[in-house]
């Protein structure tokens, strides 16, 4: 006879099957330790809604998506990240993955210009060039976006406490193209809380770099609409250690927190929220994080409907840039990440992505090659026009255990937000260590699994050769510091240096008065002030944050 039941077939068929021959381990749980059954059914999705949980695409509250044709109507943009060494080097690689197929650029910057230091600061020593590409003036910016027509393009850079100074350049920069403001599409990252829990590149304290913040939301509501002013990241800590869970419990919660400083400043939310921007990781659990993204989704727009009544349903849409995770790829037996990418690029595409940038093989040995990067760039466009997943919208609703799961992931990073909130909100957390401290218990538990191989990763701790190919590393021109230090002394010798002081001089009394420091910051730019000079302007006025040290 068959089953009539879930539990009876449990006790009958499966409890039979599992005696004559055991499974393969006791207990099978999710990267984010969520206990996975032998099976789902109708029965784990009892008193489940389809109408209020799930909906239809393009409509609140945007489970399956926040478009109403999706990928049938637009695929997303292919956004590889990337920037290293001088604006000339990376505007070449720009344009080679332009001529490629890359439909959005993706601008990755050196330490120094991520945390305000000029290319000659001795802070800046044997780091120009190094993870990212230096950027100290206007100059560099124009050389960066050479022959790259910016009202053809949507560029996303990935940068924080220097945001503002870096998107003045880059009006500056569309200025002298002919390109106005409100022509202007992209993102800058500007998520500073995130800095705070796991990633450092932070300079100013929380009030005015939450100032800064909001001071850009106003100011492109106004003059480059088009713009997504924040790209609120849960990429960082994912890459930290923590669950899918904690990753869109936390990212949620730093959302939390820029509405309310905004709405506190005197914004009205619809004027602001419908440019809002996400990022998430994409790891190695594939259904894991389908759900993921799904349970993001319709948690944001709850939020902003019921937390923060917000009107207009462009407000309620979280639309998010996806990255394939670095902290899953291997230097052992590189090959085997595009495996990996491809398999987070397609839980990614499934789960709604709006963006996506796949990582090279060789990541975890060095900047990718050429040869690489293309590979993975491929890796989307197979997955795009090959694998017709892209056909139809959201294929996975429905399934038992991706809607139990997408239920579980929202209902845990429901209660991070309400122990948040508890805790006074995102900031007041973070001051007091919840986040990171979350985060490192979670990256604890995660390697002590490997190290036992209660979790295995191939070529690392299981299916490990002696012999390992040594691929071709990408090696950078160790004269790229030297380099940038002579553009920047010919800039200081050839700038009106009267003009430069009176501009760094009126942002300094700007700050420390009340009013929207975006105009001012172009004003320097555009005098050719350099982005350590107007960092320094800011650091006398704001001195710099400490970090709460969490043990």
């Amino acid at each position: 006879m068959p089953s009539s039941s879930k539990k009876d077939w449990l006790e009958s068929t499966y409890r039979k099957a599992v005696e004559r021959a055991p499974e393969r381990q006791e207990r099978f749980v999710t990267t984010g330790e969520m206990v996975v059954e032998p099976l789902y059914t109708a029965e784990d999705l009892a008193g489940w809604d389809p109408n209020r949980e799930l909906g239809y695409p393009g409509e609140y509250p945007f489970t399956r998506g926040i478009q109403p044709t999706m990928y049938r109507g637009r695929l997303w943009t292919m956004r590889q990240y990337a920037g290293f060494g001088t604006a000339e080097e990376s505007n070449r690689r720009y344009r080679y993955l332009l001529e490629n197929g890359q439909t959005g650029l993706s601008v990755a910057f050196d330490l120094p210009t991520q945390i305000g230091y000029d290319s000659d600061h001795p802070m800046a020593a044997s780091e120009v060039g190094k993870v990212g590409v230096a950027i100290d003036s206007i100059e560099d910016m124009l050389i960066l976006f050479d022959g790259i027509p910016l009202d053809k393009v949507t560029t996303s850079m990935t940068i924080n406490a220097t945001a503002a100074i870096l998107l003045a350049m880059y009006i500056a920069v569309g200025k002298t193209q002919g390109v106005p403001p409100e022509k202007l599409g992209g993102t800058i990252q500007n998520d500073i809380l995130k800095e705070y829990i796991t990633r450092g590149t932070w300079i100013y304290p929380p009030k005015p770099s939450m100032r800064l913040i909001t001071d850009i939301f106003k100011y492109c509501s106004e003059h480059v609409p088009q713009w997504n002013t924040i790209s609120i990241s849960g990429y960082h800590m994912r890459e930290a250690g923590a669950t899918a869970a904690q990753e869109v419990g936390f990212t949620l919660a730093n959302g939390i927190a820029y509405v309310q400083a905004a709405i506190d400043a005197g914004l009205d939310v619809d004027e602001f929220a419908p440019r809002l921007s996400f990022f998430f990781a994409c790891h190695n659990n594939f259904l894991e994080e389908v759900a993921k993204f799904r349970a993001a989704r319709r948690l944001w727009a709850r939020i902003m409907k019921e937390r923060f009544e917000a009107k207009n349903p462009r407000s309620w849409m979280l639309r998010f840039h996806t990255q394939t995770g670095g902290a899953t790829l291997t230097a052992q037996q590189p090959e085997n990440n595009i495996v990996r990418t491809a398999i987070q690029a397609l839980a990614a595409v499934l789960g709604g992505t709006q963006s996506l940038h796949t990582n090279s093989m060789d990541e975890a040995l060095g900047l990718p090659t050429e040869k690489s990067v293309q590979i993975a760039l491929r890796t989307q466009q197979i997955i795009a026009y090959e694998s017709g997943v892209a056909d139809t919208i959201d294929p996975l609703a429905g399934s038992y255990y991706v809607e139990h799961l997408t239920n579980e992931i929202e209902k845990a990073a429901r209660n991070y937000i309400e122990i948040i909130d508890s805790l006074g909100g995102a900031l007041a957390a973070i001051e007091r260590g919840y986040q990171q401290r979350e985060i490192q218990e979670s990256a604890y538990r995660y390697q002590r699994e490997v190290e036992e191989k209660k979790r295995i990763i191939v070529g690392v701790n299981e299916f490990v050769t002696r012999e390992e190919e040594k691929p071709e590393i990408l090696r950078l021109d160790p004269s790229i510091g030297q380099r940038q230090v002579e553009r920047l002394r010919r800039l200081r010798e050839t700038r009106d240096s009267e003009r430069v002081a009176c501009a760094l001089e009126k942002l300094r009394r700007a700050a420390e008065g009340t009013e929207n420091l975006m105009p001012v910051i172009i004003e320097c730019v555009e005098a050719r002030a350099t982005l350590g000079e107007i960092s320094d302007a800011l650091r006398k006025v704001w001195g710099e944050h400490r970090e709460t040290v969490v043990i």
